[in-house]
C-alpha cells in the first residue's frame, strides 16, 4: 500500500498533580478547547474533551505518525504550559506523570462521547479515584496484584 490507514480510538484520562491546584470550573471550557487544539496539532481528531477540575478525559484518534506516549506527552506538556499562563493562580500547575489510555471500538465511540460529556453529573455519584479503578478493572489491570491506592492519587 502506498498510503497508511489507521482508525484507532483512544480514551485518555489524566489527573492534576496537586489537588490544591484545581482548574476553576469557569476555566474548564477554555481548557477543553485548548486541549482539542493540541490534539489536532498532533494530527489527531478530538472527538470530545471533558472532565472535572481535577482530571481530563479525551476521546481521540491516535495518529499513525506518533506513539501513544509521545502523543499524550505533547498534550500534557502543551496544555500545562498554557494553563500556567491563563491565570497567576495556576503558576505551579502540572499534570501527574501517569495517564490511562484505553482502546475504544467504533461501536462504543458514541457511548464514550456521552460518558465524557456527562462528567459533571457522573462525579456527583462517583469519585475520580473510584472511576479510574473501575476503568483499570474493566481493562484487566486489577487483579490479586492490585495497584496501590497511593499510585492513583
Amino acid at each position: 500500500m502506498k498510503d497508511t490507514y489507521s482508525n484507532i480510538y483512544i480514551h485518555i484520562i489524566f489527573h492534576i498533580k496537586n489537588t490544591n491546584e484545581l482548574i476553576e470550573e469557569a476555566d474548564l471550557p477554555e481548557v477543553f478547547r485548548y486541549i482539542g487544539g493540541v490534539v489536532r496539532a498532533q494530527s489527531g481528531v478530538a472527538y470530545v474533551v471533558g472532565g472535572r477540575p481535577d482530571h481530563i478525559h479525551i476521546l481521540t484518534s491516535l495518529p499513525h505518525t506518533i506513539s501513544l506516549s509521545d502523543f499524550v506527552r505533547a498534550i500534557k506538556a502543551n496544555s500545562s504550559r498554557w494553563i500556567k499562563g491563563i491565570n497567576p493562580r495556576y503558576s505551579k500547575f502540572s499534570w501527574q506523570a501517569g495517564y490511562g489510555a484505553f482502546s475504544v471500538s467504533e461501536s462504543r465511540k458514541e457511548s464514550v462521547i456521552n460518558y465524557i460529556l456527562g462528567q459533571k453529573e457522573h462525579h456527583k455519584k462517583q469519585s475520580m479515584q473510584d472511576e479510574f479503578l473501575l476503568f483499570l478493572e474493566k481493562n484487566g489491570f486489577l487483579s490479586s496484584n492490585s495497584i496501590p491506592q497511593e499510585e492513583l492519587r
